[in-house]
């Protein structure tokens, strides 16, 4: 009789044989091991397909919009196809500054002056090259507003100057105070609720270029800025069309989104980081008025917000300032065509705090939701170095409004 101690030694050393004879040895050369990439690589296509792979939503408050969006963009009506390797929200975030390319742009730097004696940085593309517009005072121009510390030399604002350039229009970004290496004359710097240096900004433009059409882009907290903007202005606003990114439309939802513990370390503590050391840069002329050592203890947005922007501005407390700051307090009134894209996924603008009914109430604001896309991601493709699908709607919608703006008037 055979102990089961000897059966299931010999039982061990058969199974060892087969595991060095069918897989060890070479996985794709083996028929186990090549079934199993197969297997999993066909369920992960399948999954991809059918959860990850979707068509935006498009919401608009007005049939006329929504029509012009469809026959003028194609892309709002295109699956959207997230890098396969990296479509999570949170990887789609954090690698976009990496793996998208930042193309060579020459920028003409200009300084105005503000009332209050402050200074803002102003960086032209002229694209004086452009043969489809080759009329500089006639020249289409697109006023670009980066996000929360970005600049001109963001990667996303780069594209938007190429392709901008590769439609023969002109570019001018608008760089808040002291984010771009000019000197801050004032004890003042920026934030999404005050919209006063803006206003300036598109005046002093307008007056520039008078002639030529203007439209504008605003990513993230430049897109919130942006709504507020068209929002609180209203019908004085002469842009003839504004599109908007990845913007943040409560910021009491935002905040709290950030806050979150795997949120908080990823984003919160980093952009934090970034503010303090905006801020540290220009201490000599900030410390006249308010207590640097106490904002640079700030460990979240939040508690920066509460110990230096609210305060700059003048709130008589936080909560006054977020509620100011959010622009969907403000859709009802915007009285330009505006288009928004977010994606369901952006932890920096959770999907409930979308302004979907507010949209519905206005024939001027459309709104595109993407599944997948993450903050200012919307990566595509095997290789997502050269484009992303927030620059497709970004190319789109701009000669749209530019070559077929018509269809745009009387939206109501």
């Amino acid at each position: 009789m055979i102990s089961p101690e000897l059966n299931f030694n010999l039982f061990s050393s058969d199974l060892s044989l087969y595991l060095k004879n069918q897989v060890k040895v070479e996985l794709f050369g083996s028929g186990v091991g090549l079934s199993l990439v197969l297997g999993f690589s066909a369920a992960y296509a399948c999954y991809y397909l059918i959860s990850v792979a979707k068509k935006p939503i498009l919401i608009a408050g007005g049939k006329k919009f929504h029509q012009f969006l469809r026959e003028q963009c194609p892309v709002v009506s295109e699956t959207y196809y997230p890098t396969f390797w990296c479509w999570e929200s949170r990887v789609q975030t954090l690698l976009r500054p990496f793996v998208t390319a930042k193309p060579w742009v020459s920028y003409r730097n200009e300084l105005i002056r503000a009332p209050d004696g402050g200074q803002i940085s102003l960086d032209w593309f002229d694209n004086d090259d452009s043969t489809s517009h080759p009329d500089q005072s006639t020249r289409p121009t697109v006023l670009l507003l980066p996000g929360l510390t970005g600049t001109s030399r963001e990667s996303y604002i780069l594209h938007m100057v190429q392709q901008s350039r590769d439609m023969g229009y002109r570019c001018v970004v608008f760089n808040n105070r002291g984010v771009s290496g000019e000197q801050l004359l004032t004890p003042r710097t920026y934030c999404a609720a005050n919209t006063e240096d803006l206003e300036m900004v598109i005046e002093h433009v307008q007056r520039t270029i008078d002639k030529a059409p203007l439209m504008a882009a605003g990513v993230s907290m430049g897109g919130m800025m942006l709504a507020n903007y068209v929002g609180r202005k209203g019908s004085e606003v002469r842009l003839k069309g504004v599109v908007v990114f990845s913007a943040g439309w409560d910021v009491f939802e935002c905040t709290a989104s950030l806050e979150k513990p795997l949120d908080r370390f990823l984003f919160n503590s980093y952009l934090t980081s970034c503010l303090q050391a905006s801020v540290d840069r220009h201490r000599t002329i900030l410390e006249k008025k308010y207590d640097i050592d106490h904002v640079m203890k700030a460990k979240t947005i939040r508690e920066f917000d509460e110990r230096f922007t609210s305060i700059m501005f003048g709130y008589p407390s936080n909560e006054d300032y977020y509620r100011d700051a959010s622009p969907i307090h403000n859709i009802k009134s915007v009285q330009v065509p505006m288009l928004c894209l977010n994606a369901a996924d952006d932890v920096f603008s959770p999907n409930h705090a979308i302004p979907v009914d507010a949209v519905k109430q206005n024939p001027n604001v459309a709104l595109l939701i993407t599944c997948h896309g993450g903050h200012i991601g919307f990566l595509e493709g095997l290789w997502p170095r050269q484009s992303t699908y927030m620059d497709r709607v970004f190319q789109q919608f701009t000669k749209a409004v530019f070559e077929n703006g018509s269809g745009l008037n009387d939206l109501h």
